[in-house]
Formats: C-alpha cells, structure tokens, sequence
C-alpha cells in the first residue's frame, strides 16, 4: 500500500513481512470448517495480528521501552507457528501452505532479532 501518509514503523522490513504473514494467514483460514470460526481459526488469526501490531504500538515509544514490543511479537510468531502446526495436523492446510507459513515466521524471528539486537545496542553505554 502506497499512501502519501505514513509512519516510520511502515518502513520496517519487518512490519511489512508481517503483515504479509497476517494477510497470508487471513486467507488460509477462510478455507476452515465452521466450527474453527471460534477456536483454532480465532486464535491463527489473533496470533498472526499481533506481530506486526506489537511492532506499531512499540514503535511510539522509547527505544528501551520499545525493546519489549518485539518481543510479544517474536512470541505471537512461536504461536502462528503452533496454529500451523494444528492446520497441517487438522488437513486444513497442505504442507506447501505449512512451509510456506514456516519460512515467512523464521524469516520474521530473524527480523525480529535483528531489531531487538539494534535496540540493545543503542541503549547500552
């Protein structure tokens, strides 16, 4: 999306990988039966979400204080990955969306990491 409004966050490779994996997500879980609509589906899809929301809302902060945020997300990821897991085991998704899910969440923990690792930095003396 390209829009003469924007935050600095947006700029982020990895916000922008994960809100890839949120819109990815978002249309794999469409494809559930009904009875996941409240419980595996609800959860995929939080999960998925909160990556790159945790990402926005630290971004305001102080750098030390944001160093938390990506955390929560790094740990929202280990959770997209568990949900996909559940997908693969349930038939929901074929293993070619399992990897596909798996690559983009190893790719966002590296990201991730790389982002706390600068913040660390930049708040050590």
């Amino acid at each position: 999306m390209i829009s003469q409004y924007h935050f600095k966050f947006e700029e982020l490779h990895v916000y922008q990988k994960a809100i890839e994996f949120g819109e990815l997500v978002h249309s794999q879980i469409a494809a559930f039966p009904k009875i996941e609509d409240y419980r595996l589906s609800a959860q995929f899809a939080r999960a998925a979400n909160s990556i790159s929301f945790n990402i926005a809302e630290g971004s305001g902060s102080s750098d030390a204080s944001f160093l938390n945020y990506p955390r929560i997300s790094r740990d929202s990821s280990r959770e997209g990955l568990t949900a996909t897991t559940k997908a693969l085991v349930r038939n929901y998704i074929t293993l070619e969306q399992c990897e596909k899910n798996r690559g983009l969440l190893v790719e966002i923990n590296k990201m991730l990491a790389a982002l706390m690792k600068h913040l660390n930095n930049k708040n050590s003396p």
